[in-house]
Parts: C-alpha cells; sequence; structure tokens
C-alpha cells in the first residue's frame, strides 16, 4: 500500500481499537508480593488518545488480560469502550461496530502478538507497534516506529490525526 493510499485509509477511520500490553505498555507487568499488578504508561500516548478522542474518533481497549491498573488508565484518558480479560477479540470488536453503526472498513487495531492477527485482519487499516511478533509486522498495513511502551500509540494517533488534517477522503 502506497503511503497515500494508507492516508486515504486513515482520514476515514472512526474507531481505533488497540490491544494493550505489548502496545500501550511495554509488554512487562510488575507484580508485588502482595499480588498487586502495576503496569508503566507513556504519557505522550496519553495525550495522543485524548486527541483523538477530542477529534471524534472512537477508541476501545480489548485485552486477554483483566487489569484495574489498565482499567483505571483509560478511564482517566476517556475511553469509553475497556474490554478486559477477553476471550474473543473479534466478536467483541465486531460487536463494538454494530452498535456504533461503524462500516469495518472505518475502523483499526493495532496489536503485537499472534492472538492479535485474527483481529487484525478484519479492519479497515492494521498496525503493528515496533516490537511485534515478526508474524504480525508481515500482516499490518504499517508498522510504527517507535516500540508498544514507548510511545508507538501516539504515532499511530498523530497519523490518524494528519491524515484528516491533509483533507485526504476516503478511498
Amino acid at each position: 500500500m502506497t503511503p497515500r493510499e494508507l492516508n486515504g485509509l486513515l482520514a476515514g477511520i472512526r474507531l481505533i481499537g488497540f490491544d494493550v500490553d505489548g502496545v500501550f505498555t511495554d509488554g512487562r507487568f510488575y507484580l508485588s508480593d502482595e499480588g498487586v499488578e502495576s503496569k508503566a504508561f507513556h504519557t505522550h500516548d496519553g495525550y495522543g488518545i485524548r486527541r483523538i478522542l477530542e477529534a471524534g474518533i472512537q477508541v476501545a481497549v480489548i485485552s486477554g488480560r483483566k487489569s484495574a491498573a489498565v482499567r483505571q488508565r483509560m478511564n482517566e484518558l476517556g475511553v469509553k469502550h475497556i474490554f478486559l480479560g477477553c476471550k474473543d477479540k473479534v466478536a467483541t470488536f465486531e460487536q463494538l461496530l454494530s452498535e456504533l453503526s461503524i462500516p469495518a472498513s472505518q475502523s483499526a487495531f493495532a496489536g503485537d502478538d499472534l492472538p492479535d492477527i485474527a483481529l487484525l485482519r478484519k479492519t479497515g487499516v492494521s498496525f503493528a507497534v515496533a516490537n511485534a511478533h515478526r508474524d504480525v509486522q508481515e500482516i499490518c498495513d504499517y508498522t510504527t516506529t517507535k516500540a508498544g511502551g514507548f510511545g508507538a500509540i501516539r504515532e499511530i494517533c498523530d497519523l490518524l490525526l494528519n491524515a484528516r488534517d491533509a483533507g485526504a477522503e476516503p478511498e
């Protein structure tokens, strides 16, 4: 896909979903002796999420893991569509598309590992983060230059906003 074609698709995105571990984070989580889990999030990513929400792009997070830290961070950012402990990412995303009346062609997803591939193949635009498994990178439309947890989400958000600002029309 050429940059112009990608830009045209990005201009029409109305919903973007993100995996969490390895995308919003660097893939690590910390577990205390008391069993309390914590994760690190990048502030640049948070600012990017706020900007695309303000621009009217819906945001969803879909993770196979349950995490109070993730729920708290997404609530702070204003993300309304939070699916944690998700066993079927494709069905969850398709249900959300139906509820929001958004065609799959106007959706995107960002992932990093093999469980994300089925969903990445169902969206209009697919993103892999720089540290994603090679099989994920091979099937995605765009691979970020930044790694998950280190500004990859901000990079994606900036691409979406720049495509809209450029006045590109969806193809």
